[in-house]
């Protein structure tokens, strides 16, 4: 019967080494796995350990009976090695990408981002308001704010629903995508407006691109409702992206 403790690699060794000089040869790695039921990665430490001078055949024999992809199902207690079997020797672990860059690149942008739209708002009409009059009316709000978090917001959700979201739909990839663009350009053409019009010294915004400016929250709420939809409606493989 065999043992349903796992094997240890010295034990191992001393019975391949019997086995080795019955036959007058070296048995392979899957005669291993085999005759002595253990994991790859054992049977390959005993072969380096029996042979350290000379390469070691990691498949020499073709896929035994039971195998999968010719890989051989570990003993009981032997799981750790038909996991490393799997892996490929040599592999390296993926280094983790850091995100401090990203935070260092943002906050800069996240400045004048924030005063342009601002100060776009105060040319166009937003200004300070109070919220909650008759209940307490020293609050106060500039709805200028408005502006900078729902434009920005949305291109940065928008962003990482195209780029991300490889199990959504094509048809929320595609609105996402060109959506994150709309929004990303819009922004630019905000901040191009606010500092053409500051150096000019203009004070108030002509009618037209005040009417753009202030429809701009009612576009992005909609925006950020349909495209929420979408990505609740429709979690499948998404085809490529137009």
């Amino acid at each position: 019967m065999t043992s349903a403790y796992p094997k240890s690699v010295a034990t191992l060794v001393e019975q391949v080494r019997e086995l080795a000089e019955r036959e007058g040869t070296l048995p392979s790695r899957n005669r291993i796995i085999r005759e002595f039921r253990v994991g790859a990665r054992k049977a390959t430490d005993a072969l380096a350990q029996l042979a350290p001078t000379e390469p070691v055949d990691l498949d020499p024999d073709p896929p035994v009976s039971g195998s999968v992809n010719g890989h051989i199902p570990a003993a009981p207690g032997d799981e750790t090695d038909h996991v490393s079997a799997i892996v490929a020797p040599g592999s390296e672990r993926v280094r983790q990408v850091r995100s401090w860059p990203l935070v260092l690149l943002a906050l800069p942008a996240f400045v004048a981002i924030w005063s342009g739209w601002v100060g776009l708002g105060g040319l166009t009409g937003f200004g300070t308001i109070h919220p909650l009059p008759g209940i307490a009316d020293g609050v106060t709000l500039n709805t200028a704010i408005t502006l900078p978090i729902g434009v920005e917001t949305y291109a940065a959700y928008a962003l990482n629903v195209w780029l991300a979201g490889h199990h959504l739909t094509a048809r929320a990839r595609r609105f996402a995508k060109w959506s994150a663009l709309g929004a990303l350009a819009l922004g630019a053409l905000g901040q191009v407006v606010f500092h053409v019009m500051t150096a000019a010294g203009v004070t108030a915004a002509p009618w037209p691109i005040t009417t753009l400016v202030s429809c701009l929250p009612v576009v992005v709420l909609g925006c950020g409702a349909a495209l929420r939809h979408l990505v609740a409606a429709g979690e499948a493989p998404a085809q490529a992206v137009v």
